[in-house]
C-alpha cells in the first residue's frame, strides 16, 4: 500500500466509478484495477462492491477510506509546514479552544508564546469542547483545550487548571452568604445566561433534565462579561465558570457561590492524539501553556 493506492481509494469512492477514479488520479485504467485487486488481496478484504451502475464501499472499503483521508490530510500539512520553512516561516500549530479558554489563558499565553519564537505560528479559532475532541482525534488540528466534561476517548490529556462553575449573584443575595449552592435552588430563580447554541447551556439544560425542570432565562447574551453585566443590574442570577468571572468578583461588584454538583468541578485540559505525535513547537506551546497557568493560579 502506497500513496498512490490511497488516492485512488479516495478518487474512486468520490466518483462512484473505477475509469472517474482512475482518471482523476492519473491512471490508466487497467493499472487502477490491478492496484485495487492487489490492495484487496494483500488485505485479504473487499473493497468495493461491483455493479452495473458503479462501485460502492464495503465496510471495508469505508475503513480504509476514512483513513485514507487522515493521511492525505497530514501529507497535505506536511508539504505545507515544509513549504513555511523553506520561505523562512516557523512551524505552525494548529489549536481550537471552547469559550472559557479562548476568553482568557489561551490568548495571553499565545501572544506572550508567539513573542518568544518569532518563526512559529498559531492557527487559532474557538469551537465546542465536543467538536474539539474530534477535530483532535481525526488529526484536524494539534491542541485542543476543552472542559474535561467532555467525553475524551482515550486522547492524551494535560490538566491546565481547574475551571468550576460557580453562581453569580450580587453581593446582598441570599446565595452570597452560603458555602454552596444546589442546583435545584438555583432552578428556582430567574438566570441570565449565554445564547442557547452555547455549550454551557446545552450543558446545563442536561443537568435539570433529570430533576425534572429547566433553567427560566431573562435572556442570553453572547459573552460572560455581557452576562455579569446584566447581573449586576439584578435582572437575574447565572451560572459560569469561575475564571471568566474573576476579574468582576475581585472589583466587589458581584460575588460567586461554588454550585454543589459534582458535574460542576470541571477541569480545563489539553487534549492531544498523543504527546509523542506532537511536533517540537506543538510541544513548547502546550508546555508554555500549562507554565502560564500555574503563574496566574500563583503559589
Amino acid at each position: 500500500m502506497d500513496l498512490i493506492d490511497l488516492d485512488l481509494v479516495m478518487a474512486v469512492a468520490e466518483t462512484g466509478s473505477i475509469t472517474h477514479g482512475a482518471a482523476r488520479a492519473r491512471l490508466s485504467l487497467p493499472s487502477a484495477s490491478g492496484r485495487i485487486r492487489g490492495l484487496e488481496r494483500t488485505l485479504g478484504v473487499t473493497l468495493f462492491d461491483r455493479g452495473r451502475r458503479g462501485v460502492t464501499l464495503t465496510p471495508a472499503g469505508q475503513l480504509l477510506l476514512r483513513h485514507a483521508r487522515t493521511v492525505s490530510r497530514t501529507v497535505d500539512r506536511l508539504h505545507t509546514e515544509l513549504d513555511e520553512y523553506a520561505q523562512g516561516h516557523g512551524a505552525t500549530v494548529r489549536v481550537q479552544a471552547n469559550a472559557a479558554a479562548s476568553t482568557s489563558v489561551v490568548p495571553a499565553a499565545a501572544i506572550s508564546f508567539l513573542t518568544a519564537h518569532p518563526r512559529a505560528r498559531i492557527e487559532l479559532e474557538e469551537r465546542p469542547s465536543r467538536r474539539i475532541v474530534a477535530a483532535v482525534a481525526e488529526r484536524r488540528i494539534d491542541l485542543g483545550i476543552v472542559a474535561d466534561s467532555v467525553d475524551l476517548g482515550r486522547l492524551g490529556t494535560r490538566v491546565i487548571r481547574p475551571d468550576p462553575l460557580v453562581v453569580v449573584t450580587l453581593p446582598d443575595d441570599p446565595l452570597a452568604g452560603q458555602p454552596e449552592v444546589s442546583y435545584p435552588d438555583v432552578l428556582g430563580r430567574p438566570l441570565v445566561g449565554l445564547n442557547s447554541a452555547n455549550p454551557l447551556q446545552e450543558h446545563l439544560e442536561t443537568h435539570a433534565l433529570p430533576l425534572g425542570a429547566r433553567p427560566v432565562y431573562r435572556i442570553g447574551l453572547p459573552s460572560a462579561e455581557l452576562v455579569c453585566d446584566a447581573v449586576a443590574e439584578g435582572i437575574g442570577i447565572a451560572i459560569l465558570p469561575r475564571h471568566s468571572v474573576r476579574d468582576r468578583l475581585a472589583g466587589g461588584a458581584l460575588a460567586a457561590t461554588e454550585l454543589a454538583e459534582p458535574w460542576a468541578a470541571r477541569r480545563l485540559v489539553a487534549c492531544f492524539t498523543s504527546e509523542r505525535e506532537l511536533s517540537d513547537t506543538a510541544r513548547a506551546l502546550l508546555d508554555h501553556l500549562l507554565a502560564r497557568a500555574r503563574d496566574d493560579r500563583g503559589p
